[in-house]
């Protein structure tokens, strides 16, 4: 298996600026089909510490203590080197990638997005991501579910990309319930038309039910069909479409302030437009595709482009795992 590398670990000061929460461990790859949807399962990646202002992340000897995603150890090169080349623990990928700890009172919600790009901008080939993808990168993706409290996608991704219920995993069901979260992330569907096959397992047989956040106007016959299949319908937005802040409060007033959105590329747009994202977990893939495939963000452009800060840069057989926060 080839190293994972932190090439630019999160250091005492960023650290600082986000303190680890979430749940302690963490899945393998994938639950069921998503945005990486068949790509290959593989092992926990290794790391290495490096860096002179950083040190090994979380839970590797001379690291910071289990559940701070990545504090710099006192003496970073030491921890270096006594961490050696090794497979990062679940627990260990779990506490890299943590997310905030919520403030005291109503948490605030936390948007992430997760989602991957080859070298000249391709977000997908022939249509899906999983073949720019990795072992590695799948091993984060599944990750990155372990900690949400709900997966928000969009309706043309769950359709594209064969999307199924997320199942319970052992390697995090007690770190989940710890932290207060279901045994699984909900999938929250973003959808204006509610044009969705409801006999898919993802609406007959999820272990929580599907959100499904749509517009007040809504089709009455189509809300009414995703109801009776089980699906909890959101209003979200006063027209036909959703409304990505109102969505996001949505989200939040049922309790699920870990979100995590897995693209598609126009949803993404529609969050960034709307200034909620505030964190990038892009992993660049070194590949070359061509062709005409969507970036990992369409739409209209934003007036000025907003400027996300760098937490986090791992590397595995030339997969680059970047990790950027709202600056």
């Amino acid at each position: 298996m080839h190293d994972m590398r932190r090439l630019f670990p999160v250091t005492e000061e960023t650290a600082a600026q986000a303190p680890g929460g979430g749940a302690a461990a963490a899945g393998p790859e994938g639950e069921g089909a998503a945005a990486r949807a068949g790509a290959p399962a593989g092992g926990t990646p290794a790391t290495t510490g490096t860096g002179a202002s950083g040190g090994s992340p979380a839970g590797l000897p001379g690291g910071a203590p289990a559940g701070t995603p990545g504090g710099a150890p006192a003496d970073a090169s030491a921890g270096a080197a006594t961490a050696g080349d090794r497979e990062w623990s679940l627990a260990e990928l779990a506490a890299a990638y943590a997310y905030p700890e919520p403030a005291p009172g109503a948490p605030r919600p936390w948007l992430r997005a997760n989602m991957v790009s080859s070298l000249d901008g391709a977000a997908q080939h022939e249509g899906r991501s999983q073949p720019i993808s990795s072992a590695a990168d799948m091993r984060i993706f599944g990750t990155l579910r372990a900690l949400a409290d709900v997966v928000v996608v969009g309706a043309e991704t769950v359709r594209q990309e064969g999307y199924r219920p997320a199942r319970v995993r052992a390697d995090f069901a007690g770190a989940r319930a710890a932290a207060g979260q279901t045994p699984v992330p909900a999938i929250a569907i973003v959808t204006a038309s509610l044009e969705l096959d409801f006999t898919l397992p993802l609406f007959t047989s999820p272990t929580v039910p599907t959100l499904i956040l749509t517009g007040a106007a809504a089709a009455p016959d189509r809300v009414a069909a995703a109801e009776k299949a089980g699906a909890r319908v959101v209003i979200a937005g006063e027209g036909m479409g959703v409304e990505p802040a109102r969505a996001v409060q949505a989200l939040a007033g049922l309790g699920h302030t870990r979100l995590l959105t897995e693209g598609g590329p126009r949803l993404l747009g529609q969050l960034i437009a709307a200034e909620v994202l505030d964190e990038l977990c892009l992993t660049v893939s070194p590949m070359l595709t061509a062709g005409d495939a969507q970036r990992i963000a369409g739409g209209p452009s934003v007036a000025v482009p907003r400027r996300f800060g760098l937490v986090s840069l791992l590397e595995e057989d030339g997969f680059l795992f970047s990790r950027y926060r709202r600056s």
